[in-house]
């Protein structure tokens, strides 16, 4: 989210500690002009913080949405064939919101990644998720998406998909990994605190 003060626009991020990240998202019921708005001002927010994933709760907004700017080159898929039909359908429309998202199926096989989130700055850990997905969502058109995904998109939807239901990955490390950076945890969650968890990043 952004907002205007003496001419110059600040972007904002909701960061750990913040109530709006441990409630569940609730759907949106209708895309009117509205969550157009919300959609572009998350667009912007993610590329302005670098980041590939925004979800409504880390924009302050308690809407099932999500924007999306998994880059094309992730490093895990080589070529064309090693690339999930998902991936290939949608890597080439990102960066892309979708609304709703609701992932239908998780495979058997898990894989273990580090994992980072603008709502926890400076804060890394390895997570263990299913390496392929099955998602379907709503675009800003009223279109419907189903898709099979793999990779570093897959990975994305599930961290997104966690923050709709008042989840961080935190929350998924295991008790020794998430043991090394609680004390990062307390201080980020203390200086938060003084900030009404609330990050801002100053722009134009």
């Amino acid at each position: 989210m952004f907002f205007k003060k003496k001419s110059r626009i600040y972007y904002r991020v909701q960061t750990y500690g913040s109530p709006v990240l441990h409630k569940k998202a609730q759907p949106v019921k209708k895309v009117n002009n509205e969550i157009r708005e919300l959609a572009a001002s998350m667009l912007e927010t993610m590329r302005r913080f670098d980041g590939i994933g925004l979800a409504g709760p880390q924009a302050g907004v308690n809407l099932r949405i999500v924007a999306l700017g998994v880059p094309a080159n992730t490093q895990n898929e080589g070529t064309p064939a090693t690339l999930s039909p998902g991936e290939i359908t949608l890597l080439p429309q990102m960066p892309m919101v979708i609304i709703n998202p609701v992932i239908t199926w998780r495979s058997d096989n898990m894989a273990v990644r580090e994992e980072g989130c603008l709502s926890l700055p400076g804060i890394y850990g390895e997570v263990e998720r299913p390496d392929m997905i099955k998602f379907t969502a709503e675009t800003l058109n009223g279109e419907t998406i189903t898709a099979d995904c793999g990779g570093l998109l897959a990975r994305c939807l599930q961290h997104e998909c966690d923050h709709l239901d008042g989840k961080l990955f935190i929350d998924r490390m295991t008790e020794e990994n998430l043991g090394v950076i609680k004390p990062k945890l307390k201080r980020l969650k203390k200086r938060g605190r003084n900030q009404q968890f609330v990050r801002v990043l100053g722009g134009e």
